[in-house]
């Protein structure tokens, strides 16, 4: 599976992952089990901010995993990026385009890549990774 913004290589990475790509699959599966075992409540784990929620129904990328809690509904992925010459509340970044946009506007920032139930409110962070900028060169 080749690596692509917001598209965080889910299962069996290799060498498709960027350089510097950090995965959060252990600690999600680990609040997923204390969910499971009865240790977090609902609230605890389905407690995604608006805006993300907003991002979530509009610009996220969709996937074919079902959400880990209400296991009803598919999760999506939302991702944004934090950096120099952005938004202090970060850029969420839609496609290719979005990220061609964010690399020509910042010398380099790091993205983060948020997977999203839209219905229950899960959400956890998949992926981060360092994107080279293009301004200032």
């Amino acid at each position: 599976m080749a690596f692509h913004p917001g598209a965080p290589p889910i299962r069996g990475a290799g060498d498709d992952r960027p350089m510097g790509a950090v995965d959060y699959r252990m600690a999600r599966l680990a609040q997923v089990n204390e969910f499971k075992k009865g240790r977090l409540a609902k609230h605890e784990v389905c407690d995604a901010h608006p805006e993300l929620r907003r991002a979530a129904a509009n610009i996220a990328r969709k996937t074919s995993e079902t959400c880990p809690i209400c296991e009803d509904c598919k999760l999506v992925l939302v991702t944004y990026a934090f950096g120099p010459h952005l938004p202090k509340s970060g850029y969420a970044v839609e496609d290719r385009e979005d990220m061609d946009k964010v690399r020509r506007t910042t010398t380099e920032c790091t993205c983060y890549v948020v997977e999203v139930c839209a219905d229950c409110g899960w959400n956890h962070l998949v992926q981060t990774f360092p994107v080279e900028g293009r301004r200032g060169r």
